[in-house]
């Protein structure tokens, strides 16, 4: 069986959302449990940052809709941000270099999987 590498910028970027995702969800946790009550939005928060997790650990294992939840979470946070002019242009240089990891045609050929071979 011929299997396809993984590119580099896919584990880079895979590694990264897991970081995030965790050091996000770590960071917001004790919110919970802090002095002021529960709110809808922590809630939220933690799911947001479950899905950077998520998206992480598929983007290593190959599998295509990883890719896409890596860029509509990503576009989530530009539209987020689309109020605050530094954090808006941050946002939208990480989605497009994003965008440019997971769609570039070493990355889909990768996320394409290995073609099959004939009985």
């Amino acid at each position: 069986m011929n299997a396809i590498t993984r590119p580099v910028s896919v584990t880079v970027l895979a590694l990264m959302y897991i970081a995030v995702g965790a050091i996000g969800f770590a960071y917001h946790f004790p919110h919970f449990h802090g002095e002021r009550a529960f709110q809808q939005e922590d809630l939220w928060i933690e799911l947001t940052e479950a899905v950077a997790i998520l998206s992480g650990a598929f983007l290593l294992r190959g599998k295509n809709w990883a890719r896409w939840l890596a860029l509509a979470w990503m576009v989530f946070h530009v539209m987020l941000s689309i109020h605050e002019y530094a954090k808006f242009a941050i946002h939208c240089l990480f989605c497009a270099v994003i965008a440019w990891c997971c769609f570039r045609p070493e990355a889909a050929r990768y996320f394409r999987g290995a073609p099959s071979e004939p009985m």
